[in-house]
């Protein structure tokens, strides 16, 4: 792990990349909240299938459903509106970089492994 622009101890595997390909920063937080949908597995591997599966097409909740290992997967994913604090910092952290319905790449949290679509 390097030091990089995301600071010490933060890899490419922390990364929130957008998958859309926009420029500049996430969508304004309102309210101090963010709304979320996410996919939580224990590996990189299948965390970076499914981010394949994903911008290849396939259907983010439904992908939710099957693999997550979160109880959000019953509601495909979905987290609804939380504040900073709420979540690890990794994950809000990624949230705040992402525009509306835009979907991050994996991002490492002690829980595992995250893939967060932004919906609010």
């Amino acid at each position: 792990m390097g030091k990089g622009k995301y600071g010490k101890g933060y890899d490419k595997k922390n990364q929130a990349s957008k998958s859309s390909g926009s420029k500049g920063g996430g969508a304004p937080i309102r309210g101090g909240k963010i709304k979320a949908s996410h996919i939580l597995v224990d590996k990189f591997s299948k965390a970076q299938e499914l981010s394949e599966d994903i911008q290849a097409g396939e259907n983010f909740e439904n992908l939710a459903r099957q693999f997550s290992t979160c109880s959000s997967k019953k509601k495909g994913g979905n987290l609804g509106e939380f504040a900073k604090g709420d979540m690890v910092a990794e994950f809000w952290n990624a949230c705040t970089k992402l525009k509306i319905k835009e979907i991050s790449q994996p991002v490492k949290s002690k829980f595992g492994y995250h893939i967060i679509k932004r919906t609010g």
